[in-house]
């Protein structure tokens, strides 16, 4: 064999060993993880198989579902608090929530106290089926379809009474009056508004009044989640309060427990005309950086208008983004207490083709100073995690406080008008005497609001005629 031809074949086999080493190097890790996955599934299978097989009572198919999603629940847990795995049933109630309608009836349900513990409608939503059917806030539901509600769970009643629009469903009551009836009802498509005002307009219970000084012309919006719809109705709002010539306004998100990230970046965007919102930071360092739109701007910084927000210890997440990046901005004043400190974004995944979800941590956000405010489980109230209100606007409530402000709200967001089963003024148990409540948080808010109004006028250059 000539030298040539030698080194030529040589060559060749020096590629190829070159060729399978890069592939081994490459699949190697592959592989190593398949053979990984392969050993915790069959970890998973193997428990499984013994539980059915040697635990003392014999598990019912549901009870096997309910065992297998608790343990990957366990786990989602141990990893983050926020993570979790959403079942079939959970699912169509966050899909739900997250797009802001549903097939249904239109009504609150709770148990109350006074009914025994039974499940009570806490309050018609206005101009829903339930609403206009005469269904009032107190009734006891006796029965759904024909079906007893007593020992019934809250969950199993809201699946019984949820279902698509043109449905037909009736509804056994007992009004407060002692009267039972059944009400039939047909279904329809719900939309559950998530921007209210603190009370509605008394010609239009339907509406809500923006507009909670009309003196000062100050005005109020309370948003109580981030959903799909969150943002066009909180625009609605602002342009309703815009025709109005408002100087100030109150944004409320005590409570509000968060919900969708863009929710939370258009509704900021809202009152900011330029600048960094928020940016989220991934596994990797990616970051991605949301900006303020001067085309999405209600209310901007030139506006005139002053701006109040009002957060609590149950501010969470979106409502951690909105008011970190309105302080930041230096857009708005926060008042009332820290916030919850949940500084994480979840995804929400869909498994077994889409009739569940698994919900996972897959970013952190970060407001615009450049802070994470996520408080982590051995943070101390020294560390710097949630939002907190500026100098000298912390209220700090106590538990019998927080207590009566939710009991208080709730008793004002109870529709009532004059149905002819309510009880008469007259029959109603005499009221003790009570102080009335005081909404220390907003009242603060007001002040400081009419305080900036008041100095803008004092400020604002004299004009008139000789």
């Amino acid at each position: 064999m000539s030298r040539q031809n030698l080194a030529w074949l040589l060559g060749i086999v020096a590629v190829s060993v070159f060729g399978f080493a890069v592939s081994c190097a490459v699949t190697a890790p592959a592989a190593r993880h398949d053979d990984q996955d392969y050993e915790h599934v069959r970890l998973f299978v193997d428990v499984l198989h013994e539980v059915r097989s040697r635990y003392v009572y014999k598990l019912t198919p549901e009870k096997e579902r309910k065992l297998v999603e608790d343990m990957l629940n366990g786990g989602l847990d141990r990893l983050n608090p926020h993570n979790a795995f959403i079942n079939k049933k959970e699912y169509r109630q966050f899909a739900r929530r997250s797009k802001g309608a549903f097939g249904g009836i239109g009504i609150q349900l709770g148990y109350d106290t006074n009914n025994r513990g039974l499940l009570t409608v806490i309050s018609p939503m206005v101009g829903t089926p339930a609403h206009e059917a005469g269904v009032l806030a107190g009734d006891v539901i006796t029965k759904i379809d024909g079906k007893s509600t007593e020992g019934m769970r809250l969950n199993e009643a809201i699946e019984l009474i949820t279902g698509e629009p043109g449905q037909k469903i009736t509804l056994g009551v007992r009004h407060e009056d002692g009267e039972t009836e059944d009400i039939p009802l047909v279904r329809a498509e719900i939309k559950v508004s998530t921007v209210l005002g603190d009370k509605r307009k008394a010609d239009n219970i339907k509406e809500w009044d923006f507009l909670y000084d009309k003196e000062n012309k100050i005005g109020y919006v309370r948003l109580a989640e981030f959903t799909e719809t969150s943002t066009r109705e909180m625009k609605a709002a602002l342009e309703e309060l815009k025709k109005l010539d408002v100087k100030g306004i109150v944004l409320d998100l005590r409570g509000n427990p968060g919900g969708l990230l863009r929710s939370a970046k258009e509704i900021s965007n809202l009152f900011l005309d330029d600048g960094k919102i928020v940016s989220t930071r991934g596994r990797d360092g990616d970051e991605e950086v949301f900006e303020a739109n001067p085309r999405d701007t209600v209310f901007g910084p030139d506006s005139g208008v002053g701006l109040a927000v009002l957060i609590n210890r149950y501010s969470a997440s979106a409502s951690e983004i909105v008011s970190a990046c309105l302080q930041d901005h230096k857009r708005a004043v926060i008042v009332g207490e820290r916030s919850y400190g949940k500084g994480s974004v979840q995804n929400v995944i869909p498994m077994e083709k889409g009739q569940s979800a698994l919900k996972l941590t897959t970013a952190t956000y970060w407001r615009p100073s450049g802070v994470n405010i996520d408080r982590h489980p051995d943070a101390k109230d020294t560390d710097d995690w949630g939002v907190k209100p500026n100098k000298d606007f912390e209220v700090r409530l106590t538990l019998e406080q927080r207590v009566e402000f939710v009991r208080w709200r709730n008793e004002r967001d109870v529709v009532r008008d004059g149905k002819k089963h309510q009880k008469k003024e007259s029959d109603k148990e005499p009221k003790k005497d009570k102080k009335p409540f005081v909404d220390e948080v907003l009242k603060k808010a007001v002040e400081h609001l009419r305080e900036q109004i008041k100095k803008a006028e004092l400020d604002r250059p004299q004009q008139g005629r000789a």
